[in-house]
């Protein structure tokens, strides 16, 4: 037998021919980039760019600031309210009489159900504004966030406790049995403006913050889908 054209390499030297490398990797290769030779913040730049890591919003700080704005524009809005609510609401007709020496006031209509109109304006009233400022806030940050929507919330429930104690103020007077000595015996006279039904006071604050929430998740902005850099895998590179 005679000896082989191309003896073998010695061990050490096809130890070194014949290591792994990376696809793309050595002579004649093209596209190959050098990750361990970047700067430490460009491969999260590039990652950044395709997607992988989200944009934050405006910060915690900011956030709370304009929640803030919002729950003092929400709340003033119940002047408005108030005024509205003791212009439309019904008025409780009552009369005054002399019974044993003492004046006692009486409901001039008892089966009437201006009392149950009274609190139902004020109900109705609250859903409009509680759909009109939620309107407004998703119209001005349409990105929504919790703090956003707990100062909607705080800002409606304020406005309707302002709208309310306004509209008594702006009522008949609380005094009814000195207003029934000024009119007269049996002279008719309007009950001061009360709300019966104290959860009236929730009708804003619920319209708005289920409107705002349903906007949001109907027309609000989507969170990008993250994107991959296309081609072939690329081995990490060795620490």
């Amino acid at each position: 037998m005679t000896a082989p054209l191309n003896p073998p390499p010695p061990p050490h030297e096809r130890s070194a021919q014949d290591s792994w490398q990376p696809p793309g990797t050595g002579p004649g290769a093209h596209g190959y980039q050098d990750h361990g030779s970047q700067a430490p913040g460009a491969q999260q730049a590039e990652y950044a760019g395709h997607g992988w890591y989200g944009q934050d919003g405006p910060g915690m700080k900011t956030e709370l600031r304009e929640a803030g704005v919002i729950a003092v524009a929400v709340a003033l809005g119940g002047v408005l309210l108030g005024v509205l609510w003791w212009w439309l609401a019904p008025h409780v007709p009552l009369v005054g009489d002399v019974v044993e020496g003492k004046w006692v006031v009486f409901l001039k209509d008892t089966e009437g159900e201006q009392a149950v109109g009274v609190d139902g304006t004020f109900a109705l009233l609250g859903l409009a504004f509680g759909v009109v400022s939620a309107l407004v806030v998703f119209l001005l940050r349409r990105r929504g966030g919790v703090p956003l929507v707990v100062g909607l919330a705080v800002g409606g429930l304020l406005g309707s406790l302002l709208a309310w104690r306004i509209g008594v103020w702006l009522g008949p007077a609380e005094d009814v049995v000195a207003r029934a000595r000024d009119v007269g015996r049996g002279v008719t006279f309007s009950a001061p403006l009360k709300l019966g039904a104290k959860g009236a006071l929730l009708a804003w604050p619920l319209a708005a913050l289920v409107l705002h929430l349903g906007l949001t998740a109907l027309f609000g902005p989507r969170d990008p889908e993250p994107e991959f850099p296309e081609g072939p895998y690329q081995a990490p590179p060795v620490a």
